[in-house]
């Protein structure tokens, strides 16, 4: 299967909300594209429900296998489109969530707003998280101006699948009350418990931007970390938005993923970046001397047809004479990704 044809199936099947790895086998250190082919297939957690990207060697087919999973894209769901909603819609946006933000202001419900923001909804808050149709890779913030808008949110989200987060800002008691409240409802009490509040890491924000910053703080830790519901935790570095990219270029590129690392490295296995002919990059695996050490044998691998296997070794004196601070390795592979993939 080729690279568009395994890609464009692994987000087809992503983007229905069910997980699948991609399993690239390939001969040597490199070789021509003919050694080298990819598959996607049903992803294999660890016990824990962890998945992980993996480099074995494959001692029946005698080939190297990397294998990667990939999992629906987080939506961050914002409720409230106020002061700490600005910040956290920017710094959410940045960790690669795909954000919502939902208020039944106008004037607080806008894209100008949140121009961070995949959607901006002006509705009611119930119809809103109705109409969103929550799943187990969701995260939602509760952040609306007042008491009865909370619990607004609150009844519909009880009626949903749950989330893989749900926090909530708001002072101890007027919390406290406001869930004994909905448990007298009749309400889910297990649903209700689980809600993090006080919402965020404790660490003495005051500010709307700090606030925000500890808000992320905690749903990076449920991302990558904490896992709840049917969600697998996936800690491959792999960035969705480059492989729907490379999905839409129509020029050849070089593709280069990293497969490998030991040690402290700016990136971890999954990173991926593209480089055409005239050298410009989209994706990134680490910036600066990780980069500059693989762009020139990208560069020199479009158009032959071929892929290579990549050593970036940022320890020792060379490593420190180069400004490189990491101290690890990296293994990366670099594929030429031909024209003709692209005739339809």
């Amino acid at each position: 299967m080729s690279v568009r044809d395994s890609y464009y199936f692994a987000l087809l099947e992503i983007h229905n909300g069910r997980p699948v790895a991609i399993e690239t086998r390939f001969k040597g250190a490199e070789g021509d594209l003919t050694q080298l082919s990819r598959t996607v297939c049903r992803c294999k957690p660890t016990p824990e429900g962890i998945l992980r990207p993996t480099l074995d060697f494959d001692q029946e087919e005698n080939c190297n296998l990397y294998t990667d999973p990939l999992t629906p894209r987080e939506r961050l769901i914002i409720l409230g489109g106020g002061h700490i909603a600005v910040p956290l819609c920017e710094f959410a946006a940045r960790c690669d969530f795909n954000v919502t933000v939902v208020d039944d202001r106008p004037t607080f419900a806008n894209e100008e707003r949140f121009p961070g923001a995949e959607r901006v909804i002006c509705d009611s808050f119930g119809h809103a998280i109705e109409e969103l149709k929550i799943t187990s890779y969701d995260f939602v913030v509760i952040i609306t101006r007042g008491h009865r808008h909370d619990a607004d949110c609150l009844r519909a989200l009880v009626n949903q699948r749950e989330p893989a987060y749900t926090g909530m800002i708001g002072s101890r008691r007027r919390v406290r009350d406001l869930i004994q409240m909905l448990k007298d409802e009749g309400l889910d009490e297990e649903r209700l418990d689980n809600i993090c509040t006080p919402i965020g890491m404790p660490i003495g924000a005051v500010s709307p931007a700090e606030i925000s910053i500890s808000i992320m703080a905690q749903l990076v830790e449920y991302k990558r970390v904490k896992a709840s519901g049917h969600r697998l935790l996936n800690q491959s570095d792999l960035d969705l938005p480059v492989i729907e990219a490379l999905m839409k270029i129509q020029y050849p590129v070089a593709l280069v993923t990293v497969v490998e690392t030991k040690g402290s490295t700016p990136r971890g296995m999954g990173a991926m970046m593209f480089i055409d002919r005239d050298g410009n990059i989209t994706g990134s695996i680490g910036g600066g001397c990780s980069e500059g050490a693989v762009i020139r044998d990208a560069l020199d691998i479009i158009g032959t047809g071929r892929y290579k296997l990549v050593d970036i070794d940022m320890t020792g004196d060379v490593a420190e004479s180069d400004g490189m601070v990491c101290g690890g390795t990296m293994k990366v592979l670099v594929e030429d990704i031909p024209e003709d993939i692209y005739d339809d």
